[in-house]
């Protein structure tokens, strides 16, 4: 019984060394690139992977099975909303950013005129 304790701490501590890394890496992208819709995208991703290592190495750790249920939906929550809350940033940059809405606008026209 002990050693099943210790194998089901051992998964938790990875997946939340999985889930440091993972949040570090979106702090990271977050600062590193320079494009709105970039920083965003490393941000949204990073922390969606992080909050599914978090969130699993709480129901492996918890004994409780409605405890483990909850997080559950919390995982589900999040991931319905954070798609939701970026796209909802990535319209508000492209409506308030005129060099974006141009350039945008602009390759929409190569594309339907056949140029590449």
């Amino acid at each position: 019984m002990i050693v099943l304790e210790w194998i089901r701490f051992g998964i938790t501590a990875i997946l939340l060394c999985i889930a440091l890394i993972s949040f570090a890496s979106a702090v990271l992208g977050a600062y590193r690139f320079g494009f709105v819709m970039n920083r965003m995208h490393a941000a949204g991703i990073g922390d969606t992977l992080g909050l599914f290592c978090v969130v699993a190495a709480t129901v492996i750790s918890s004994d409780a099975i409605l405890d483990a249920l909850k997080l559950v939906l919390l995982v589900f929550f999040m991931w319905f909303t954070s798609p939701v809350s970026t796209h909802f940033l990535g319209q508000a940059e492209y409506y308030t950013n005129p060099m974006l809405s141009q350039f945008v606008r602009k390759i929409g026209k190569e594309d339907e005129n056949g140029d590449s």
